[in-house]
């Protein structure tokens, strides 16, 4: 594998667009739900189907229940956060009818966006004033740090499996020993009590 596929493959890593269509149906709830890693930054922008009457929410929270971003009664908008830490991440939609009205089902899209995908560098540079050139070397500054931190976190997760692997192979060793040790007690148990039964039995000397 050459460099540039290497390249390649960790921006495809560090770097997600994710671009989505689908119904909702009256007084539902629709959830996407993303694992993200901690200090990425997610941007998303939305656009609902509209029914007089009707109205939709947009709520973002974490694993811990925690509100992130929370629209009510929008039926077009965007948002952004960055991530706190390394976990699980809820985007729902919300329909809601009020009990006079027959419900009519919304049509979603939604464009995800996270790490490097999700930053306007053209924005960033005419508010630094840089040069294409500057924004390019800006941006290939970030692609190179957040593979690095890609890179660690993956070695990380290696070193934490391997751990984990090392920890079960030994509860097993242990395990093992102690079952054999378990049958051979039992073993001798048996031999003895079957010599003292024959004994009563007058079977053997």
């Amino acid at each position: 594998m050459d460099l540039r596929s290497i390249i390649l493959f960790a921006f495809f890593l560090v770097s997600t667009v994710q671009g989505l269509m689908f119904e909702l149906q009256p007084n539902g709830r629709k959830c996407l739900r993303e694992e993200v890693q901690k200090d990425v930054l997610v941007t998303g922008e939305y656009e609902v189907s509209e029914v007089p009457g009707q109205r939709t929410d947009v709520k973002v929270t974490d694993i811990k229940g925690h509100t992130l971003v929370s629209h009510e009664d929008k039926s077009k908008g965007k948002f952004a956060f960055t991530t706190d830490d390394y976990e699980v991440y809820e985007i729902c939609f919300l329909s809601k009818v009020p009990p006079n009205l027959r419900g009519q089902k919304h049509e979603v899209e939604v464009t995800i966006k996270m790490g490097l995908e999700a930053k306007n560098y053209e924005t960033l540079g005419e508010a630094a004033r840089l040069k294409p050139l500057e924004v390019e070397l800006k941006r290939l500054e970030d692609l190179s740090e957040a593979i690095v931190q890609d890179f660690a976190y993956m070695r990380q997760r290696e070193e934490e499996m391997r751990d984990t692997n090392e920890s079960t192979n030994s509860r097993v060793l242990y395990f093992s020993v102690f079952s054999m040790l378990c049958l051979v007690a039992l073993a001798t148990w048996q031999v003895l009590y079957l010599r003292r039964f024959f004994k009563a039995k007058k079977l053997i000397e």
